[in-house]
C-alpha cells in the first residue's frame, strides 16, 4: 500500500520560495520533510523513491553542510543534475564578521530583500552557544533594548533562522567531515538560544519548523535540551511552545511590579506578570529537570533592590526555575546603568538562600557590541564596534 503523497500544489510550491530572490529555483533549506517530499516528487521523483531521497538530500545538507548537488555521490548522475535545475540550497550571505577580544563572534547577514540581521556565536569550555535571531527588527520597543530602538521590518523565514546555524557551522568547520560518523568529535555549535534579534513567539510558525529541523537526528541533530527559547511573554503561544517545539524556555521577565515591568517590557500591558505565570505553571514541559529560565537584567536604581529580589522570589514560588540575572550591556544613548556589581551579587545571595540558582551572567563580546540587548542590524552601525560608535559619539558631542 502506497503511502499517501502530501498535496503538490502551488501552495506547498510558494512555501518552497517563500524565503527567496526569484531565481526560479526552490530553496531546498527550510522546507519540513513533507514540504521537501512533496517538491521532489513536483519536479520528478517517483513517489516510491521519494522518502529515501528526502532522507538523503537531508544528510547532505544538514549533517554534512553540501551546497552542491553534484557533491551528492550517492545519488545518479542524472537525478544530480535534475535537482540542480529545479533546486538550490542556498542560505544568507555573512556580510561582516567581527571577533571579539574574548571570542565571541558576530555575523552580520544579509537576507532576501537586502535585509540585515546580527548573529552571534560565542564559545565556552563546555559548549558552543548561537544566538539567533528570528526578525528583521522588534516590534516590543523594551526600553533597556537596543534591538527594540529598531522597528520591525519582517519575520524571518525558517530558511532564514536555520541558515544562521548553518553558516556559523560554515565559519567554524563544524560540518561533519568525510569520513567521520556523527559524535566523533566536540560540536561547536551544541547549544541554540532563541535570543536574538526579534520575539521568535511572534514569528511561531517558522521558528518551529527551523528548530524542528535543527533537532532532526539525521541532519544537524541538536537535542531540544540543547534549544531555549527565549519570549518576553506571548502569553497564548506558551503552551504551543511547549507542545509543539518542546525546548527549553527562557521569559525576559526583568521586573517584580506591573508598574516596573509596563516601562521595561512594554507587552506587560497586554498580558500582566500574573498572566504570564499562570501560563509558565501549566508549560508541558515543566520539571525540576526542565526548568524555565527567568532572564532578569540588572538596572542601576529601577529593579535591582533587596525587596526587588524578595517579590520575584514570591512571585515564582512553585515554579522549578532558575534566574539569569544579566548585569545591563550598555548602548550609546541607552536610558539606563549597569546595577554595582556589590549589589548585583546582594540580589543573587537573596535568590540562592531561597533555593533557587541564580548564576550572574558574564557579559561576552561587549567591545564588538555583541552581547545581550545590544544587538541592532543597522547597516551604518552594523558594521562598527562598540569602541569605533563611543568615539564617535564622543567627538559629536564635543
Amino acid at each position: 500500500m502506497n503511502t499517501p503523497t502530501a498535496p503538490i500544489t502551488q501552495d506547498v510550491l510558494a512555501i518552497a520560495r517563500k524565503d527567496g530572490e526569484p531565481t526560479g529555483k526552490i530553496n531546498l533549506v527550510g522546507l519540513t520533510r513533507d514540504e521537501m517530499r512533496a517538491a521532489l516528487i513536483a519536479a520528478g521523483t517517483p513517489e516510491k523513491q521519494a522518502k529515501m531521497r528526502v532522507g538523503q538530500v537531508w544528510q547532505w545538507i544538514y549533517q554534512k553542510g553540501v551546497r552542491d548537488f553534484d557533491a551528492m555521490t550517492n545519488l545518479a548522475k542524472d537525478y544530480r543534475a535534475m535537482l540542480a535545475g529545479a533546486f538550490e540550497i542556498r542560505v544568507p550571505e555573512i556580510v561582516t564578521r567581527q571577533v571579539s577580544e574574548d571570542g565571541t563572534r558576530k555575523y552580520l547577514v544579509r537576507i532576501a530583500g537586502g535585509h540585515e540581521v546580527e548573529v552571534v556565536y560565542i564559545p565556552e569550555e563546555d559548549r558552543g552557544t548561537l544566538c539567533v535571531s528570528s526578525q528583521v527588527g522588534c516590534t516590543l520597543t523594551c526600553s533597556f533594548c537596543h534591538t527594540g530602538t529598531q522597528k520591525l521590518v519582517r519575520n524571518l523565514t525558517a530558511a532564514e533562522i536555520v541558515g544562521q546555524i548553518m553558516l556559523a557551522r560554515d565559519d567554524l568547520g563544524d560540518w561533519v567531515k568525510p569520513g567521520e560518523g556523527m559524535g566523533e568529535r566536540p560540536r561547536l555549535v551544541s547549544n541554540i538560544v532563541l535570543m536574538g534579534m526579534g520575539e521568535p513567539l511572534y514569528n511561531f510558525e517558522a521558528v518551529r519548523d527551523a528548530m524542528k529541523i535543527a533537532m532532526d537526528g539525521e541532519g544537524i541533530s541538536l537535542s531540544r535540551r540543547r534549544i531555549t527559547l527565549s519570549t518576553s511573554g506571548v502569553v497564548p503561544e506558551i503552551a504551543r511552545a511547549g507542545e509543539e517545539i518542546g525546548c527549553m524556555l527562557a521569559i525576559s521577565f526583568h521586573a517584580t511590579t506591573d508598574e516596573v515591568r509596563d516601562k521595561l517590557v512594554p507587552i506587560n500591558k497586554k498580558w500582566n506578570i500574573a498572566e504570564l505565570l499562570e501560563a509558565l505553571r501549566a508549560y508541558p514541559k515543566l520539571s525540576n529537570s526542565e526548568r524555565i529560565t527567568f532572564e532578569y537584567v540588572m538596572l542601576e536604581g529601577v529593579n535591582d533592590t533587596e525587596d526587588d529580589a524578595r517579590r520575584l522570589v514570591q512571585l515564582i514560588d512553585g515554579i522549578p526555575a532558575k534566574i539569569n540575572l544579566i548585569p545591563f550591556n550598555e548602548w550609546p544613548g541607552a536610558p539606563y546603568k549597569r546595577s554595582s556589581n556589590n549589589r548585583i551579587h546582594r540580589f543573587a545571595d537573596i535568590i540562592y538562600k531561597a533555593g533557587y540558582a541564580s548564576p550572574i551572567r558574564t557579559p561576552r563580546g561587549e567591545d564588538i557590541m555583541a552581547a545581550c540587548g545590544q544587538l541592532k542590524s543597522a547597516t551604518e552601525r552594523g558594521r562598527k564596534s562598540r569602541r569605533e560608535i563611543d568615539a564617535e559619539a564622543g567627538a559629536a558631542s564635543r
